[in-house]
């Protein structure tokens, strides 16, 4: 059997990781892998994440199963901390899965059920992982517009324009704050144009999001998805707790099918309790746990949001820094995007030859569409990386 197996694609990120480990130079940065680093180069574990965890080690008596949906009070905090008020939380079905790719791949799958003809339409640029489940699903991807190489900004007339050629029955996959692998964001108003969209062509958006409290703050990046939601009959909404609780490793995610009608709730939340069943049966539980108990003590989720903070104004430092610092060696404000970008990514919007000049030239290791961790910078290495950029012509 196991001879009919064809070797996959191997995984851009993961195959640079291990270039970068394989370097020997003393010099490189690494800005490729999409975790948060402090400036000694470390992933801490956040100070209310080290006290919850103590606390359930030293409280828990049981590590038996939870719900197929995960524990009800993990679907209360999340709906809360991403929805707030916008929607009556009768209206919102909630099922914890492994990390926010587990929420993703299960949208995808509730999709499937629900419209098997449905064409899920993805904007160019995306996270690589998107594309890649749904294609393993066999689901018709639709492009549309959204990074411009020469603004790197939103080409936002262009992503309107694809968008409109939806139906009913479609998806439209959109990223609720901190676009990745871009840093480009839509502003207040370009989200109402997208609504407007939504209600006329029919189409159901599905929110990605991944970053909320690393661009403008945990409300701010929340505004969006929130709108949304209130706005559409109906959405599927995808969040990770990796990035902003800083618990990479412990797969901890949500799916949530917001429906602005109560009555079908009860429907929703049954077949995303079926979904998890066919997948994994019962979710992870300890990320979990660990994130439900900081959001529901007043205490620790102080001491979150105040680190939190402190994550978020150290990347937007970093970024001007950079802005700053390329301003200065180019003689130009070509490079004042990077200020304007939010969340942990930028996208350069140079060729991969060049990129691949950053690497072999200066140990500077980016992914080849110039996506680049603005996370894995510090006060030392942001003058190396301008340096590098302006040197291979950038």
């Amino acid at each position: 059997m196991f001879e009919n197996l064809q070797a996959q694609p191997a995984d851009k990120i993961l195959t640079l990781m291990q270039m970068y480990k394989d370097d020997p130079r003393d010099t490189k940065i690494d800005l490729g892998v999409g975790v948060y680093k402090d400036a000694s180069g470390l992933t801490p574990v956040m100070r209310a994440v080290k006290s919850a965890e103590h606390r359930i080690w030293e409280n828990q008596d049981s590590k038996s199963y939870t719900g197929l949906a995960g524990d009800p009070a993990f679907g209360d905090a999340m709906v809360k901390m991403v929805l707030g008020d916008a929607v009556p939380r009768a209206n919102v079905a909630a099922a914890a899965t492994p990390g926010g790719t587990g929420a993703i791949r299960q949208a995808f799958e509730m999709i499937q059920m629900a419209r098997p003809d449905a064409r899920v339409f993805v904007s160019d640029p995306t996270w690589p992982n998107h594309l890649s489940i749904l294609k393993y699903l066999g689901m018709a991807v639709v492009p549309y517009r959204y990074f411009d190489d020469e603004t790197r900004g939103v080409d936002f007339d262009g992503m309107l324009a694809d968008l409109k050629t939806a139906h009913k029955g479609d998806v439209i996959l959109l990223h609720g704050c901190c676009h990745n692998p871009t840093g480009a964001n839509l502003n207040a108003a370009q989200w109402d144009e997208v609504i407007k969209v939504l209600h006329d062509t029919g189409a159901t958006p599905m929110i990605d999001i991944a970053y909320q409290g690393f661009g403008d703050g945990l409300e701010v990046d929340a505004a969006a998805t929130r709108k949304v939601a209130a706005s559409v009959p109906e959405c599927l909404i995808a969040a990770s707790c990796s990035k902003n609780f800083g618990i990479y490793r412990e797969r901890t995610g949500i799916l949530m099918a917001v429906s602005s009608d109560a009555s079908a709730q009860k429907l929703n939340q049954g077949t995303l309790a079926f979904l998890n069943r066919q997948n994994f049966s019962f979710p992870p539980d300890h990320g979990a746990r660990i994130v439900t108990m900081i959001l529901n003590d007043d205490a620790l989720r102080a001491d979150w949001m105040a680190e939190l903070e402190d994550i978020r104004n150290t990347m937007l430092g970093l970024r001007s820094q950079l802005a700053g610092e390329l301003q200065r060696l180019a003689g130009s404000d070509r490079f004042g995007f990077l200020a304007e970008h939010r969340g942990m990514f930028s996208r350069l919007g140079t060729t991969p030859e060049m990129v691949e000049k950053l690497r072999a030239d200066h140990g500077i290791y980016m992914v080849g569409d110039s996506r680049m961790n603005i996370a894995g910078l510090n006060a030392k290495t942001v003058p190396i990386l301008a340096k590098a950029i302006i040197d291979v012509g950038i």
